[in-house]
């Protein structure tokens, strides 16, 4: 199962990284009435909830191990 391995690596590096690097999230607020149409768009650089990246680095290293055993 070497497959399991390489699927828990690539896990662990993206959990890793998270702490790190921020997701860009983008937000569009807008108004309709008749022709006119009034829109302001938001742009946030927001980083995952550190109990997210905690259950991506705990499952990752987790595959790797169940990798291994096989």
């Amino acid at each position: 199962m070497r497959a399991l391995s390489v699927v828990g690596l690539i896990i662990l590096v993206l959990g890793i990284l998270s702490f790190f690097v921020a997701v860009p999230h983008t937000e569009r607020h807008g108004v309709d009435a008749g022709d006119v149409h009034l829109g302001v768009n938001t742009h946030h650089n927001d980083l995952l909830p550190p109990a997210a990246s905690i259950a991506l680095v705990v499952v990752g290293a987790g595959l790797m191990i169940a990798g291994r055993k096989s």
